[in-house]
C-alpha cells in the first residue's frame, strides 16, 4: 500500500515537472507538505488544466512571496483575462478600493505597500479622486477587517473567485455576495434573500427564482453596475446618465416580467428614493441651521480634526459616527443606515426592508432629530421655551448670519436673502 502511494505521488510529480518544470521543481514538494490544500485546489482548477503554473500569478522571487510583495492583483489576471478586467474596472467594485482607504499618506503608520492601491508604481499622482473618512480615523485592525476585507474587491480577483480554486459554481451562488453585501447599510443580499426573487431561487432553483448575478452580472459580465440609477449613496444620476442605465436595467426584468410591470416596479422605487431623500434633506437642514447658530454639542471646531475638512461640519457621504455631536450621530444612522435599506429595499422589492426596517425608522429618527434639536434651541436662548432669551440685536446679528450661511449653501436665492434681510432689520427698528 505504501508502495503504491509513492509511485503515484511521482507519476503526479512527473506529469507536473512536464507541465510547468519550474512549479513541480520549486513549489510542489514544498506545498505539499506546508498547504496542501492550495495545492489541491489547484490541481482540481482550470489553470492546472491549461498549464498555468505557480510562477505564471506570483513570479518565480520567493523572497518576495514569503515577505507578501509578490501580490497576484488585477493586473496579474487581467494579462489573461482582459475583457473581465475591462468590465471590472467600469463598475463600483473597480473602485472599491478607492472608497475604502482612500488616502493613507498620513497614517503615522502606513504600509509603504498601501501607496499602489491609488497610485502607479513610481507615480505620485492619485489614480482616482475617492476619499473615505471613515477609514482614515480607524486603527489600522480595523480598517483592514473592517474595511479592507470587502474593498479590496478592487484589486483582488480572489474577492470573489477565491485563491487557487476556479470553479464558476462559487461565483455564480448568492452566498458569495452575502459576505460584503450585508449589514445595516448594504444588505441587499439579505433583501434578495427574503424577496419573492430569493423565494423562489430557495425552493424553485436557478430555472424561477433569479440571484444577484441573474440581474446585476447579466449574461456573465463582471460590470457589476449595469442598470443601476443612483450612486452608492443614493444619489439619483442626472437623466444623461440613470436613463440607458434604466434601459439595460429593464431589458434584464424582461426576461421574466413584462415591460410595463419592470417600469412600473423601478418607477415605484424610484419614488420611494424621492420620499425618503426628502426626510433626509429636511433633517440635514436641521443639522446646519443648529451649526450657523453654534448650537452643536461640541462644534466642529470643539472637537477632533476631520480627516478630510478638519473643522467645518460634514454631513455627506464623509460624515463620521464618532467625534460628532448627538444630533449628527442620530443623521449619521438616518443616512447612512435607514434611507439606504429604505430605497434598496425597494429596489429588491422586498416589503420588509423598505417599511420597517428603512422608511419607518427614517421617519423616527426626524422625530428624534427635532426633539433634540428642539432641545439645544432652547438651551441656546431660542425659542418661546428658553430659559434666558437673547436680546434682540443679538438675535437679528444670529439671524442675518444663519441667512447668509443659507444663500452660500444654496438654500435660499439672493433674492429671497435680500428680502429677509430687510425684514429682520425692519424688526430691529420697530423694537
Amino acid at each position: 500500500m505504501k508502495h503504491s502511494i509513492i509511485q503515484v505521488t511521482v507519476q503526479l510529480l512527473a506529469v507536473l515537472i512536464m507541465i510547468c518544470p519550474v512549479l513541480a521543481e520549486d513549489c510542489i514538494p514544498c506545498h505539499l507538505e506546508k498547504t496542501p490544500a492550495a495545492v489541491r485546489q489547484w490541481e482540481a482548477s482550470a489553470h492546472f488544466k491549461a498549464g498555468i503554473g505557480c510562477e505564471k500569478c506570483h513570479g518565480s522571487d520567493h523572497a518576495k512571496i514569503i515577505k507578501g510583495e509578490a501580490k497576484v492583483d488585477m493586473k496579474v489576471c487581467g494579462a489573461c483575462h482582459k475583457k473581465a478586467l475591462t468590465e471590472h474596472n467600469a463598475s463600483r467594485h473597480g473602485m472599491a478600493l478607492h472608497s475604502g482607504w482612500g488616502c493613507t499618506r498620513n497614517l503615522p503608520a502606513r504600509n509603504q505597500g498601501e501607496c499602489r492601491f491609488c497610485h502607479e508604481d513610481g507615480g505620485s499622482v492619485p489614480q482616482g479622486g475617492v476619499q473615505c473618512a471613515r477609514f482614515l480615523r480607524q486603527s489600522s485592525e480595523i480598517g483592514e477587517i473592517g474595511c479592507n476585507y470587502c474593498h479590496s474587491v478592487e484589486s483582488s480577483c480572489a474577492s470573489c473567485h477565491t485563491n487557487h480554486n476556479t470553479s464558476l459554481a462559487i461565483v455564480r451562488d448568492p452566498n458569495s455576495c452575502a459576505k460584503c453585501h450585508m449589514g445595516p447599510d448594504h444588505p441587499q443580499w439579505e433583501m434578495w434573500q427574503t424577496s419573492l426573487h430569493g423565494t423562489l431561487y430557495t425552493t424553485a432553483g436557478i430555472a424561477t427564482g433569479p440571484t444577484c448575478q441573474s440581474c446585476h452580472m447579466a449574461q456573465g459580465t463582471h460590470n457589476v453596475s449595469i442598470g443601476i440609477t443612483m450612486s452608492s449613496g443614493g444619489v439619483p444620476y442626472p437623466s444623461q446618465k440613470a436613463e440607458p442605465a434604466r434601459k439595460e436595467m429593464l431589458q434584464i426584468c424582461n426576461q421574466c416580467h413584462s415591460p410595463e410591470f419592470g417600469r412600473k416596479e423601478l418607477a415605484r422605487g424610484d419614488a420611494v428614493r424621492t420620499q425618503s431623500l426628502a426626510i433626509l434633506k429636511e433633517a440635514e437642514k436641521i443639522i446646519w441651521d443648529l451649526s450657523d447658530r453654534s448650537l452643536l454639542d461640541p462644534m466642529p471646531d470643539q472637537r477632533p480634526d476631520h480627516p478630510l475638512s478638519g473643522k467645518k461640519l460634514v454631513t455627506d457621504a464623509q460624515m463620521l459616527y464618532e467625534d460628532t455631536s448627538h444630533i449628527e450621530r442620530l443623521f449619521f444612522k438616518m443616512k447612512k443606515y435607514d434611507y439606504a435599506r429604505t430605497i434598496k429595499g425597494a429596489y429588491h422589492q422586498n416589503p420588509a426592508y423598505t417599511h420597517w426596517y428603512g422608511n419607518a425608522e427614517l421617519k423616527m429618527n426626524l422625530i428624534d432629530i427635532k426633539a433634540e434639536a428642539s432641545r439645544l434651541r432652547e438651551r441656546g436662548g431660542i425659542g418661546a421655551a428658553a430659559k434666558k432669551p437673547a436680546d434682540q440685536a443679538t438675535t437679528t446679528d444670529r439671524e442675518l448670519r444663519v441667512l447668509s450661511n443659507r444663500v452660500k449653501r444654496g438654500e435660499i436665492t439672493e433674492e429671497q436673502y435680500a428680502r429677509e434681510k430687510a425684514r429682520l432689520l425692519e424688526e430691529l427698528k420697530l423694537k
